[in-house]
């Protein structure tokens, strides 16, 4: 990939995902190179999990926030003001970095201002055509119009229609210099695959959704003897009581999420892509996937595995209704 280069990476810090998606090319390229992890708050518990020998340098934080009422899509175009200040202020940032630390290459996961016209900047992104409904076409100019300022476009997905994991999402139409470098995932297969959990609840994403998720869910599972796995995302104080035959951990290393996730038999989470990335990398079928509320991508990821790879959709109004444990 690169060979003794100092090279920056940095990731959107819209939950967890981007964060996680990037320690695979993180270990990839430390073998050959000097690497720098621009972090942010919620990023840095990743990062400084996985990569504690690595410098860190702060840059100021997306800090996106949810709407129970519009898509995402329409909540950033409505906060495209304060947006475009962060985009610009990281920008900025880059370039003092680059100055520095003598940086060589930069990578950017979803961060739009991580570019800069004196070094090789690249981009990685799976939503290269966002699926959004009446506001695709505005929301695709837009992220298309900052693609085409990096050099090259990395899509972590299969370039082949036929096994992408992500669909129309990550086509790339006409967009050029343009490289699928295969799904990510920080996860990695185990020798022990013995079943010790019927349910696995792998939770994550936005608050107050995750809170809501988790606190049906185990409305649900309290009428329920099965064993079940909770994996909350969060380190944020537990107010439920938890029946005992529910295991909980908050924010568990990758070596004990992918024995979790090995060893339960069927998993119901979110619809976001790194955790469809990393449930593909353990060959997992048995899935029961709860888009976030008004996240029109993960709906559609949600309708797209149910008919590619025969999942099952829930929408977060069906759980009481539909689900059964």
């Amino acid at each position: 990939m690169f060979k003794n280069k100092t090279i920056f990476i940095s990731a959107l810090d819209w939950g967890l995902g981007h964060a996680t998606r990037c320690v695979p090319i993180i270990r990839q390229l430390q073998t050959n190179n000097t690497v720098i992890i621009g972090t942010t708050p919620l990023t840095h518990l990743i990062f400084d999990e996985e990569f504690p020998e690595l410098h860190k340098i702060d840059i100021v934080p997306y800090n996106i926030k949810y709407s129970n009422k519009i898509s995402i899509i329409a909540k950033l175009l409505l906060n495209a003001p304060r947006l475009l200040k962060v985009i610009k202020t990281e920008h900025q940032q880059l370039a003092e970095i680059i100055k520095k630390h003598k940086v060589d290459v930069v990578i950017s996961d979803n961060r739009l201002g991580l570019y800069n016209t004196k070094i090789e900047s690249i981009y990685i992104t799976h939503q290269v055509n966002l699926q959004a409904g009446i506001l695709s076409k505005v929301g695709n100019f837009i992220h298309h119009s900052y693609i085409k300022k990096f050099n090259q476009l990395w899509i972590p997905d299969f370039e082949d229609p036929q096994f992408a994991l992500a669909g129309k999402l990550s086509a790339k139409g006409n967009l050029e210099n343009v490289k699928y470098i295969g799904p990510l995932s920080r996860l990695g297969l185990l020798d022990n695959t013995n079943t010790h959990f019927e349910y696995l609840f792998l939770l994550s994403g936005p608050e107050p959704y995750r809170t809501d998720l988790e606190n049906a869910l185990l409305k649900i599972a309290s009428k329920s003897t099965k064993p079940i796995c909770l994996v909350r995302g969060t380190t944020n104080n537990l107010t439920t009581k938890i029946p005992a035959n529910i295991k909980v951990f908050d924010l568990p290393k990758a070596s004990v999420l992918s024995e979790i996730i090995i060893n339960s038999e069927t998993i119901i989470c979110r619809s976001g892509y790194s955790t469809l990335m990393d449930l593909n990398k353990l060959n997992k079928k048995k899935l029961i996937l709860i888009p976030t509320p008004t996240q029109t991508e993960q709906e559609y990821l949600g309708k797209y595995w149910q008919e590619k790879f025969l999942a099952q959709y829930l929408n977060q109004t069906e759980i009481n209704a539909k689900l059964t444990i």
